[in-house]
């Protein structure tokens, strides 16, 4: 199985997302294009909440200097991202793809992150509750669905809010994964409760 974790906007909580499901899974990892931060990378970030022996961990396709979008970081490093250089890793075990920002965060001049998602590809959308939430999500939804992509299911990260969740699912008649409630920390413990809470659930999918 290979699940895309896409958020309806950047700091949603895709990377505690990945971290979560990569340890239910015991999945391997992989962030195709990363945007700064490459000291504390997402990768790393996911590698060390991870309590598994068997996840791997794959490079990053592109790890580009600057935190911005990746049209504009790899304009600053003097590259152009090419979709033809952005190659799944072979495994034979489950895989997460990790997503940057939202689906129409641009890559290139002409392409997004929803360019990268194959149609053997299950796509999970993080959400999380501010004010335009709903409306994010459901742009993102009725996107994904535009192009025929298969949506497994939406993960609320946060605090509840039961009248935008009940909207969002009756719009979309998504599936909804489970929560991720606002904990004061996150460590190997912790995203093995929830990994443990989603497993059965994910399996399924």
């Amino acid at each position: 199985m290979k699940l895309f974790i896409t958020g309806i906007s950047t700091d949603v909580g895709k990377t505690i997302t990945s971290a979560i499901i990569t340890e239910a899974l015991e999945a391997d990892y992989w962030k195709p294009v990363q945007a700064g931060d490459l000291n504390n990378s997402d990768s790393q970030k996911v590698k060390s909440q991870i309590s598994n022996p068997k996840s791997q961990f794959f490079e990053n396709s592109y790890a580009l200097q600057t935190p911005a979008s990746p049209h504009l970081a790899a304009e600053i490093d003097g590259i152009t991202i090419d979709l033809k250089n952005i190659k799944e890793p072979e495994t034979n075990n489950h895989l997460v793809i990790e997503g940057a920002g939202g689906i129409f965060v641009p890559l290139n001049t002409t392409e997004t992150i929803i360019d990268l998602i194959q149609p053997d590809y299950k796509v999970i959308v993080v959400s999380r509750h501010y004010l335009g939430s709903i409306n994010h999500t459901l742009l993102t939804i009725e996107a994904l669905q535009s192009r025929k992509i298969n949506i497994a299911g939406i993960i609320f990260n946060g605090d509840e809010n039961k009248s935008s969740e009940e909207i969002i699912l009756n719009k979309t008649g998504v599936k909804c994964i489970g929560r991720i409630e606002n904990e004061p920390y996150f460590d190997k413990n912790v995203i093995w409760e929830y990994a443990d809470l989603f497993r059965e659930t994910l399996l399924q999918l």
